[in-house]
């Protein structure tokens, strides 16, 4: 069981700092998508309402450990403001002087938010002794933490792990319904339970198609990942990402469903483009017959029908990844196809961060549709693949 906010006791008029992520899409120092800042408000209401003086901590992008303006968390305060209902102070600095000052101003019921905290080489180190230190200087502006970034859980960084043995702790409500919902697919999922895979990358769902294996009724593969599977067949894939590396382990894959009875389900048709662009001509071939010099962009139209029919009658589903290149319109309609399945689903459907939850939002989906739209595609991964995340495991209750 994790630690509760609960567990801090009064937290009336004490510094509580809260381990966010706000990691959000930025145009320039506009916000495309202020999905996990909305992720965050439940806590941070929580705690406001109960007098706490907040402070948030985050990281944005991937500075190198030093400050980068373009990365500046700046642009995400004043939506949060909006969003919270108050104004919402910013230090410039993440520990410095800047931070101390505005801290030390801050009133009960109250929200700061500090500078990016990657904007300091300590948080991201694969030194421990650097890692605490840093954490030990965020640790002087709190008398409590609460960690509720979940998409950065699976990381040992000093404001994930390190800061959370030198206050007081606890899990904030966005991660306790992420660890729930999660769980509630890994443990003991309600049958029929139908994972749906997609994405560019096949080496980073490697280790949750090994684990699912032996869990999952149907594997359903689409997205870029898929094309490493047609050619372990001995299809063309033509211009088609592809893994070379990974083909005798998706040969071995393929092997171990069918000798374990687990549904592996390929496109049968896909959308090929001459060229990896918005403009490009879409074409729909079966996957038998994909022109050597065409790229896959998109599940075909009865690879969705197909999908849409194995996940229909599910009463568990996790999806991650998309289905094709959805930011271009042309080849959308797989990753749609798939959403909108899902949103009508009865079972308990889980949407697992990332470009997945990135796809339902910008294709305007109602998130209420889905029963869980995780805000952490990495983690929620590394989950559901059955490791140890070090931002979990530290916030766990002692049982001894």
């Amino acid at each position: 069981m994790l630690k509760t906010i609960d567990s801090l006791g009064e937290l009336r008029g004490k510094r509580v700092l809260v381990r966010a992520d706000l990691n959000v899409p930025l145009d320039g120092t506009t916000i495309t998508d202020d999905g996990r800042i909305r992720a965050a408000l439940p806590t941070l209401t929580r705690l406001v309402e109960a007098g706490a003086r907040v402070v948030v901590i985050s990281h944005l992008g991937r500075p190198q450990g030093a400050p980068e303006a373009k990365y500046s968390l700046r642009p995400v305060v004043g939506r949060l403001g909006e969003l919270l209902g108050q104004e919402v102070a910013f230090a410039s600095d993440t520990v410095g002087a800047s931070a101390q000052d505005v801290v030390a101003g801050l009133e009960d019921g109250r929200v700061a938010v500090l500078e990016n905290l990657r904007f300091h080489a300590g948080e991201t180190s694969k030194d421990d002794a650097e890692r605490l230190a840093f954490a030990t200087e965020l640790a002087t502006l709190g008398d409590a933490f609460v960690s509720d970034g979940f998409g950065v859980v699976h990381r040992k960084q000093a404001s994930v792990f390190e800061l959370a043995t030198l206050l007081p702790a606890a899990a904030g409500q966005l991660v306790r319904s992420e660890v729930e919902s999660l769980r509630k697919v890994t443990d003991q999922p309600e049958r029929p339970f139908v994972v749906v895979l997609g994405g560019a990358k096949i080496a980073d769902k490697l280790g949750v198609i090994d684990s699912l294996l032996g869990r999952a009724d149907r594997i359903l593969i689409g997205g870029g990942m898929a094309y490493t599977f047609q050619k372990a067949k001995g299809f063309e894939v033509g211009q088609s990402l592809l893994d070379e590396s990974k083909l005798d382990v998706v040969r071995e894959y393929m092997e171990r469903a069918e000798r374990d009875g687990v549904e592996l389900v390929l496109p049968v048709d896909t959308v090929v483009a001459p060229e990896f662009s918005a403009d490009a001509t879409p074409t729909v071939v079966p996957v038998e017959q994909m022109p050597a010099d065409q790229e896959g962009m998109d599940i075909g139209p009865r690879t969705a029908e197909l999908f849409g029919q194995k996940i229909s009658d599910a009463a568990t589903v996790f999806w991650n990844g998309p289905m094709g290149v959805f930011e271009f319109e042309s080849f959308a309609k797989g990753t749609v196809s798939v959403a909108e399945t899902l949103s009508k689903a009865a079972g308990f459907t889980v949407v697992g961060g990332g470009d997945s939850a990135a796809a339902v939002r910008t294709l305007g989906f109602d998130e209420s549709l889905f029963s869980h739209i995780s805000t952490g595609g990495g983690a929620s991964l590394e989950l559901i693949e059955g490791k140890s995340l070090p931002g979990i495991t530290i916030l766990e209750e002692d049982t001894e």
